[in-house]
């Protein structure tokens, strides 16, 4: 009878034993215990997909607040509403992303825009050092293709003391863009707001030209193969955007077609202050938009949400954006 209630209790204690580590195990950790900290970096900033047998990779540059007035051609109450259904709060400005695109044909290497290096402020200029974790380097780029001269596209051809930043490539800007920007006349008689944006601008092509690597073409010019130049001026007196064909598959870079994906698509009608002929931007998105939504083309905008790659589909009387959808390279789609 002793042995047995012997063994009863050292089964009690046991029991006990095992109830407190389990009920320990569910309890938190006690206060004295180090926080683990915090990872506060994002991810690089490239996003790659197969167009047929070229390599796109999409390469983030940042991000700028623009603010919500500066988008013309609708109501205050309309841009707001828009924004509201995109869940954008633009108290502070909304979040608009700069992007730019490197194409592998496996014949060249070509950056189509470079982003704003340091020219806008620490939210932007990180283009080069994506590109690297994308798996290249600079000096692996032989051709460089920029949409138009503004600084948030051109100043990135620099590094941060001032030299070329890509050694081994060719800068090809539209002649009626150089025209404009690169002329010190037309300079001089700019509004004395956009003088530094074409102090910007000449800045950021000056070691390519002393290095004779900048080329002017025409809008009929076959720069490469499988690449075809489509004129789309208005935001800029050259804008230029830039049909890659592959496999029968198509990428339109648009460039600064659209500023405000939540706006323009649903109202194509509404220009950004920055078009210098805003009549002729607002001409030139409508035609490009039902071009893309009719050929079912991929898209890549630099200042849509990175990637800033998708499609354009009819909606209405009007459009929508359609993102692309994030996987691995695919070449049978």
């Amino acid at each position: 009878m002793a042995l047995s209630l012997s063994f009863a209790h050292q089964t009690l204690r046991a029991a006990a034993v095992i109830s407190c580590t389990a009920i320990a195990a569910l309890l938190p950790l006690s206060a004295s215990a180090a926080p683990v900290a915090k990872q506060e970096t994002q991810v690089p900033g490239y996003y790659r997909m197969a167009l047929g047998d070229f390599e796109v990779t999409a390469l983030y540059d940042g991000y700028i607040d623009l603010d919500s007035k500066l988008l013309k051609g609708a109501s205050a109450e309309d841009i707001q509403g828009l924004l509201t259904k995109m869940f954008l709060d633009s108290s502070n400005g909304v979040q608009t992303a700069v992007n730019a695109y490197l194409i592998n044909t496996g014949s060249n290497l070509l950056l189509i825009d470079t982003g704003a290096a340091k020219c806008f402020g620490p939210t932007l200029g990180v283009v080069q050092d994506n590109l690297k974790a994308s798996g290249y380097s600079l000096d692996q780029v032989d051709t460089v293709l920029l949409t138009h001269l503004h600084p948030d596209h051109s100043c990135g051809l620099l590094t941060t003391d001032g030299k070329a930043a890509y050694p081994n490539a060719t800068v090809y800007v539209p002649e009626a863009e150089a025209d404009f920007w690169l002329n010190s006349e037309v300079a001089s008689q700019a509004p004395e707001a956009m003088q530094g944006m074409f102090s910007m601008s000449q800045q950021s092509v000056a070691p390519y030209d002393a290095q004779q690597r900048l080329q002017r073409y025409s809008p009929d010019s076959q720069l490469l193969d499988g690449l075809s130049v489509v004129p789309s001026n208005g935001h800029t007196p050259g804008h230029s955007s830039y049909l890659l064909s592959s496999k029968g598959q198509s990428l339109l870079v648009w460039g600064d077609i659209v500023h405000s994906h939540a706006v323009q698509f649903a109202k194509p009608e509404v220009v950004i202050e920055f078009d210098v002929d805003s009549a002729k931007a607002l001409a030139t998105r409508k035609k490009l938009f039902a071009e893309a939504a009719q050929n079912k083309l991929w898209v890549a905008g630099a200042h849509m949400p990175f990637p800033g790659i998708g499609h354009v589909r009819t909606e209405g009387n009007a459009y929508a954006w359609v993102p692309v959808e994030f996987g691995p390279l695919r070449s049978d789609r």
